[in-house]
């Protein structure tokens, strides 16, 4: 059976090292922080300016909402001990500056090269929504995306190249969705798990090249 958003997310969260600094993107990204174990010492950065970043708050009585305290997606967050706050400034050089150990972002479209396009379909009508993408598709050590593997139309979101506008060059380690986990690597891509598919089903619906 495919992944929901959630498991999804925790499949994301599982793989995150502890100790790691890390910054979710806006959308499917931003569920990772309700599925990392305090525990782990994983402090979450948002580029509106946090470090220490908990998970959403629910309105109850441990995480009140609080209209100042948000992620980036102005979704309303909890803050752990240690939390600091500073602008957004200070926020795009530490994304810029290589001090994030791991990205999640969703996309559009990832290439089997690991390019990602992410913040544009190239439609006439469509609005285009880059944010701070780009300098986390370059900045961070590790780049993860999380997406479905197929468009509503049933199109394939991991392609031999993207066709649409493009966020990053050869960014993207690792492609979390609700069918499969993928890993890029020079060799290619590589199969790490499958959820209500078979490799051989998957391969037969994907024009990029598998390797398990």
């Amino acid at each position: 059976m495919s992944l929901s958003k959630q498991e999804m997310a925790a499949t994301v969260a599982r793989d995150i090292p502890p100790g790691a600094f890390v910054n979710l993107g806006i959308g499917q990204p931003t569920l990772v922080a309700d599925h990392l174990f305090p525990d782990a010492g994983v402090v979450l950065h948002t580029e509106n300016g946090m470090l220490n970043m908990g998970r959403a708050a629910t309105g109850g009585p441990e995480d009140p909402v609080d209209g100042d305290l948000t992620n980036a997606g102005k979704q309303p967050v909890t803050e752990l001990p240690g939390s600091s706050y500073f602008d957004s400034a200070a926020s795009f050089a530490m994304m810029r500056g290589g001090h994030l150990d791991v990205c999640v972002l969703g996309a559009f479209q990832v290439s089997a090269a690991g390019d990602l396009a992410n913040w544009h379909t190239g439609e006439p009508d469509a609005i285009p929504a880059v944010g701070g993408a780009m300098d986390l598709a370059i900045g961070a050590k590790s780049v993860f995306v999380m997406m479905t593997l197929f468009a509503r139309d049933g199109a394939p979101k991991l392609v031999p190249h993207c066709t649409y506008p493009l966020t990053g060059v050869g960014c993207v380690d690792r492609i979390y969705t609700d069918l499969a986990t993928f890993e890029l690597t020079a060799a290619g891509v590589v199969v790490r798990e499958t959820f209500g598919i078979t490799y051989d089903e998957l391969a037969g619906r994907l024009e990029v090249p598998l390797r398990r």
